[in-house]
């Protein structure tokens, strides 16, 4: 497929783009949880807001968002149906999690990954001195929204807010009609929360991918030994995109979507190849030109936090333009591996180099590789 540059403007998505919400959510009164924003980059994901302004609503089979917090704000205790995944790109939070928030605690710092479980109430707060920074990737498409603490549901009626039971958020300060009781959202009883599962902070532990945590692989590319490629990979969720056949993910639970850190030297990154998925870039560091189509190619440049998605079988070649190392999140739709198709070009070159996919889908030494005949 072609991507012209209209359609390319359309799914980049730039830091300058994002729009908060501070009524995303029915704790947004709730003195300590005020001064929240949310943001829906791509898919309208869990805000239970119908102002909130979605960058991009075309459905990727993930949802992304974000939280940013002021020093000393609260995110509520509220569960997920579908995987819920921390980004931190800026900042500490201090995550806690069970009915009452007293299961654990975990300290989420920049550049920490975790997947929370679906299931168990989960909150966060923001510990550091200055605004943090949440991106948030949520499975599947349909993300069945969210249940909240009884306790936060009591709370928020106290200030004139409501949820129905179709994730509806009604503010009677605002001039809303009190919705009949029997249309609003229940409470989860004792005997509902008693049945939750529960985590230990060592079990929780194991769901986030510091930098230290991270295992990159040099080789995870065919290109990675061909000029314009060497970009490095770190799976984090899922095997995703790696060609590299001892590279293997931190958490390996299906999300509806992997995860992958990818990062580069000046003047390297990956070279032109396509696949069958949806994906996001997301930008953490330095100055990135992504360039679409193998013939009448269109590009962008991308720099800290902006966002590019990437149309299914779409030709793309990355590069790292600027003077530093530079990183970024790549995010891919679906459970399964995602096996790169690499321009007719790559495939030579790398031959030359002593290597090819083999029918795993994994690098091989060219040699070895039985090729079609004729």
């Amino acid at each position: 497929m072609r991507v012209s540059e209209e359609e390319l403007r359309r799914r980049t998505i730039r830091r300058t783009d994002f729009v908060s919400c501070d009524q995303a959510f029915i704790d947004c009164r709730t003195p300590g949880s005020d001064r929240k924003e949310n943001y829906s980059m791509i898919g309208p994901g869990v805000t239970q807001s119908a102002g909130q302004v979605v960058n991009l609503r075309e459905a990727h089979g993930f949802n992304i968002g974000a939280a940013a917090m002021p020093g000393g704000i609260t995110n509520n205790l509220h569960l997920h149906f579908t995987a819920e995944v921390f980004l931190c790109f800026r900042g500490e939070f201090l995550l806690r999690w069970g009915a009452d928030g007293r299961d654990g605690e975990l300290v989420l710092r920049e550049g920490d990954i975790a997947s929370l479980p679906t299931w168990i109430f989960r909150g966060f707060t923001n510990i550091g001195p200055d605004d943090g920074w949440l991106f948030t990737a949520l499975g599947h498409d349909d993300t069945g929204g969210i249940i909240w603490g009884p306790s936060v549901l009591r709370e928020a009626e106290e200030h004139g807010l409501f949820l129905t039971a179709d994730n509806t958020l009604v503010d009677t300060v605002a001039g809303d009609e009190r919705p009949p009781e029997d249309e609003l959202v229940k409470p989860m009883t004792e005997e509902q929360i008693a049945g939750l599962r529960k985590y230990t902070p060592e079990q929780m532990r194991s769901k986030v991918a510091t930098p230290e945590d991270l295992a990159w692989s040099s080789e995870p590319f065919l290109d990675s030994r061909l000029p314009g490629g060497g970009a490095q990979l770190a799976l984090v969720i899922g095997y995703g995109m790696t060609e590299d056949p001892e590279q293997e993910p931190r958490i390996f639970k299906p999300h509806g979507h992997n995860i992958a850190w990818l990062r580069a030297e000046p003047g390297q990154g990956v070279r032109a190849h396509r696949h069958s998925r949806t994906q996001v870039l997301m930008v953490k560091d330095g100055e990135w030109e992504v360039t679409l189509n193998l013939h009448d190619e269109v590009s962008v440049r991308l720099g800290p936090w902006d966002l590019l998605s990437v149309p299914a079988g779409a030709w793309r070649s990355l590069r790292n333009t600027g003077d530093g190392t530079a990183s970024l999140v790549v995010i891919n739709g679906g459970d399964g591996r995602v096996r790169l198709e690499w321009d007719d070009e790559v495939v030579k070159a790398a031959a030359d180099e002593g290597v090819a996919i083999d029918h795993d889908g994994y690098l091989a030494p060219h040699a070895l590789v039985p090729r079609p005949i004729g």
